[in-house]
């Protein structure tokens, strides 16, 4: 499996495992089926509400010896309600807790919105602080005291656009070590690509593939199919892979790492070997010619009536 470094040291295996959307009695036998087909890189969060039933997966697969605790890269990330410095490290700790873990290979920031201690989604704009009131730089203080405690290897964020991204990066004294945003070709973000490398901070891309089974509640009318998409179609039959494949290899060798989320062993194992499809210039042109700048994950959810946030203060 290919590799990208980290600005801090170290580096993150280019595909892995995404969670978000496995259900618990689903998500313990495919983390289980994932290592043994290969996989070494497993996103997880607290939000996704799955995290015991993968801390108890990657026991059994260390008491089998499957695979060491060495061998993983594994990501979680702090939730919104948790932002206060005083909240940081007991979320920490709570997502070790669950992930029968002492420490995280990576932590992020999971976006940069404040939500109020209990408050799992905004139901109303009352349930929600500014980053006046959480500046992010206080939340990223906390996790660098964590970092410093050694429950996690390397800090992020998620969700973040440039701008946040550089402001955060001038004051961090622990380097942002990756920023996890969605990227596809129909939102290829060739400029937070570029405004990251030069802050040393790594993209990694969620929903490579659309996200078609994401919540209905996240689909707007009119969404695009992404997989659908001839020009994906006609780049897959020219390599004899399937129209996923091609996403996750175009991530891949863009110099992002990429995290598919399956729970399908045959659809998982096509999924790895994507990180081998070699995808030639002319390939990769017609692919960057689909960017429309298109979010399936939009971000509204932040914004209801009164809300301190925008969508577009969000991406700029």
């Amino acid at each position: 499996m290919k590799h990208h470094q980290l600005a801090n040291g170290g580096s993150i295996p280019a595909l892995g495992l995404g969670t978000w959307k496995s259900t618990p009695g689903e998500v313990g036998p495919v983390i289980r089926e994932a290592i043994r087909i290969g996989y070494r890189h497993f996103d997880c969060a607290a939000a996704y509400a799955n995290e015991a039933e993968i801390g108890a997966a990657f026991q059994a697969a260390f008491a089998a010896g499957d695979v060491a605790r060495e061998d993983l890269f594994v990501t979680s990330k702090l939730w919104n309600d948790a932002h206060r410095e005083a909240d940081v490290r007991p979320a920490l700790e709570k997502t070790l807790g669950d992930l029968q873990f002492d420490y995280l290979d990576l932590y992020l920031m999971h976006w940069p919105v404040a939500l109020k201690p209990g408050a799992f989604f905004p139901q109303s704009a009352d349930d929600l602080l500014s980053l006046a009131d959480v500046p992010l730089l206080e939340t990223w203080r906390a996790m660098e005291a964590c970092q410093k405690a050694g429950l996690a290897r390397h800090l992020g964020v998620s969700n973040f656009n440039a701008r946040k991204v550089e402001e955060l990066a001038d004051q961090a004294e622990v380097p942002i070590a990756a920023n996890q945003v969605e990227l596809h070709p129909y939102l290829a973000q060739d400029d937070l690509i570029a405004r990251c490398a030069a802050r040393g901070v790594h993209v990694t891309a969620y929903s490579p593939l659309g996200s078609p089974d994401r919540p209905d509640v996240l689909k707007k009318s009119g969404d695009p199919d992404l997989l659908a998409h001839p020009v994906i179609a006609e780049v897959a039959s020219k390599h004899g892979v399937s129209s996923a494949q091609i996403l996750l290899a175009w991530a891949v060798q863009r110099g992002t790492s990429v995290i598919p989320k399956s729970v399908n062993v045959e659809r998982m194992t096509q999924n790895l070997a994507a990180a081998s499809v070699a995808l030639d210039d002319a390939d990769m042109q017609r692919l960057a010619a689909l960017d429309a700048g298109y979010r399936y994950i939009d971000g509204a959810f932040w914004a209801p009536e009164g809300s301190p946030y925008t969508v577009d203060d969000l991406w700029d």
